[in-house]
């Protein structure tokens, strides 16, 4: 049996796959694990709170798990850490979130793969491997278009009083939020990008607002312009992976035919494309 995992800033998926008998045997849903923002012992505490009971850790003779964090040794070495301590037996290859997306939406076809969830990312894909990559640089650097830019730059927007009044004040409403609590969260508080991204659905509820529909267009611009259109390829197919990606396909779809892009797949989750390739 072989268990892969899919994981993002916030929630990871788990799939124990029988390949004898070419069969699903469990799905499990747990937090985020990234060994950029924590460490073993913090990854280690979610893996027997939340998976451990749901899974036997005897069973999978390997595990791939592709994460967000996961595209340094050091990072790599503090998850394969706590894994081991769960998955005594089992073999574990570590792979980035990007090396997901692209095995799962390319294929062995060149493409473009991007990630929009909480975080963002971007490759180009040959077929084989990723050939090259524009670094995300994390939600204070970078992650152009994701929930936690998409937050940041609503949160910023409504206090600097760039948007109108209305807007605002529902928003700060709706989220019972004061300034004092959003800079203890963000700058004082762990995991600020989930803290962020917690606020992309106001603007989904709110896309029809000429002013949010220009946010909306304005942050889309700049990962197109900052993370695809970097590698000159703009015939090839972007396709993206993540709920972000999801929830704002169309938007996304409008911004990159204005740059004179071309989307391709637009899913959730690359875990069935992952199952498919695993497979073989």
């Amino acid at each position: 049996m072989i268990l892969i995992a899919d994981s993002g800033s916030t929630k990871t998926d788990w799939v124990l796959y029988d390949k004898g008998t070419s069969s699903i045997v469990s799905r499990i849903k747990t937090q985020g694990l990234n060994p950029t923002l924590q460490d073993s012992d913090e990854i280690l505490e979610i893996l027997c709170a939340e998976l451990i009971d749901n899974i036997d850790t005897n069973a999978p003779k390997t595990i791939y798990f592709y994460g967000a964090g996961c595209a340094y040794d050091e990072a790599n070495n503090r998850l394969h850490k706590a894994l081991k301590q769960v998955f005594k037996s089992a073999d574990i290859e570590i792979s980035s979130d990007l090396l997901a997306a692209a095995r799962a939406m390319c294929g062995h076809e060149e493409g473009i793969a991007c990630i929009l969830g909480t975080g963002s990312n971007s490759c180009l894909f040959d077929g084989e491997k990723i050939i090259d990559n524009t670094p995300s640089l994390g939600y204070v650097l970078g992650d152009e278009g994701s929930g936690a830019s998409l937050g940041r730059r609503l949160v910023s927007d409504c206090l600097k009083k760039q948007l109108p009044a209305g807007i605002t004040k529902k928003f700060l409403t709706q989220y019972n939020l004061t300034l004092p609590d959003i800079l203890e969260h963000v700058y004082h508080k762990p995991l600020p990008n989930r803290y962020l991204a917690q606020f992309a659905p106001f603007l989904a509820e709110n896309r029809k607002e000429v002013e949010i529909k220009a946010l909306l267009k304005h942050c889309f611009t700049l990962f197109f312009q900052r993370n695809t259109m970097v590698y000159r390829r703009s015939w090839i197919p972007i396709h993206i992976v993540g709920g972000i990606g999801i929830t704002f396909a169309e938007e996304l779809k409008e911004t990159a035919e204005s740059l004179g892009l071309s989307i391709g797949n637009i899913v959730e989750s690359p875990m069935n494309g992952l199952i498919e390739y695993h497979k073989c």
